[in-house]
């Protein structure tokens, strides 16, 4: 009888290990999933602009410079040696080295970088300097011309530009007027049912501007899941070369 116990004791003691050792799998397991992946952008650096961490990815005999804008809460979490680990699949950060392979200095803007200080700093590397925003860095952007910035050129993708976009500031209010926009090109998804970015908020935001802005349609492409994500018609989903293509031709004009 005792020896009958003595082995139900160890079983049960192998038991509770395998049990505990199985719980610490789990929980190491939902800690790797749930840490921000470090994303390392190839031939970048980390560079300081107003003392918020930027990336620059600097090319040989570059025609020009691009200035990214992401879209969201505008928050890339950048860190040192050209690390970064949110907003990677954001359309424009995601093709970051397709800018670049193009002959373009590209910066990859951190939220809290000053707009006029941005520019500042990518003209004395290479002008013509060319903003880029796409979603909500469109807003970003209206504010930064607003507080001062000086780009040659602006791009505006999936754009908030009127009220026709959505319910949300956008270009038209935040500008107070269409005299502060650089020559600007609109691209824009036909197809994009992002309630803040409507496809018929376009119209009325080049009437607003008043020949200074000029539109691209696109159409084709894949949709999946939220219409405000990156991979909705919205981040240009299934057509990332030929958005790079619409840009970088307006961006890198004499």
């Amino acid at each position: 009888m005792a020896r009958t116990r003595y082995w139900q004791q160890v079983a049960a003691a192998v038991i509770l290990s395998l049990m505990f050792t199985s719980t610490l799998t789990r929980v190491a397991s939902a800690q790797t999933s749930d840490a921000p992946v470090s994303i390392v952008v190839s031939g970048g650096e980390t560079i300081s602009i107003g003392g918020v961490s930027n990336i620059l990815i600097r090319k040989d005999d570059a025609k020009a410079s691009l200035i990214l804008l992401t879209g969201g809460n505008g928050k890339l979490d950048v860190g040192p040696d050209a690390k970064f680990s949110s907003g990677g699949d954001n359309v424009l950060i995601r093709n970051r080295d397709a800018f670049a392979q193009k002959g373009f200095n590209v910066l990859l803007v951190e939220s809290g970088t000053s707009l006029p200080a941005a520019v500042k700093a990518m003209a004395k590397i290479k002008r013509p300097v060319t903003v880029v925003g796409t979603s909500a860095g469109t807003q970003r952007a209206a504010q930064g011309l607003v507080e001062g910035a000086k780009p040659d050129r602006l791009v505006l993708t999936s754009g908030f530009l009127s009220r026709g976009s959505g319910p949300s500031t956008n270009m038209m209010t935040i500008l107070p007027y269409a005299e502060l926009l650089p020559p600007t090109l609109v691209i824009h998804h036909r197809e994009d049912t992002c309630r803040f970015t409507k496809a018929g908020g376009v119209d009325p935001f080049l009437a607003w501007a008043g020949g200074r802005a000029r539109v691209v349609w696109l159409s084709g492409g894949i949709t999946e899941n939220n219409p405000c994500n990156s991979r909705a018609h919205h981040g240009f989903n299934g057509q990332d070369a030929e958005l790079v293509s619409k840009i970088t031709e307006f961006a890198g004009k004499p």
